[in-house]
């Protein structure tokens, strides 16, 4: 079981700020799957196993949704972080979307190409 953030590199974001945007996906990835079968045993799975996280790349926004759109065809749970816009980039901005936590091999079908951030 994993939980996969991607990030966009094709914007300008800073460390703390990425790292922020990766945790707004974990958190909301973690509460859309509470209170859904299948998801939520994935989800009790992944806290069992140490809660494994991987963060991704990603070089432009239509890549990204791509992914997204295969792994909800596939029947994963995802999100897309928009950003309000306070600091580093315009409001409404996507910075990076996540899926999970599912099997390693449904996710794997979807990102295992991308390189690590």
């Amino acid at each position: 079981m994993k939980m996969i953030i991607i990030v966009r590199t094709d914007i300008e974001m800073g460390k703390g700020k990425i790292a922020a945007q990766v945790a707004h996906a974990a958190v909301s990835l973690v509460l859309a799957s509470m209170g859904r079968s299948t998801w939520n045993q994935w989800l009790e799975a992944w806290l069992e196993e140490g809660q494994p996280k991987v963060v991704l790349k990603i070089s432009s926004l239509s890549e990204l949704l791509e992914r997204i759109e295969r792994a909800k065809s596939q029947g994963l749970q995802t999100t897309i972080i928009t950003d309000a816009g306070r600091t580093q980039v315009e409001p409404g901005t996507i910075t990076c979307a996540g899926i999970g936590p599912a099997p390693d091999n449904e996710i794997d079908k979807i990102t295992s190409d991308l390189k690590l951030l």
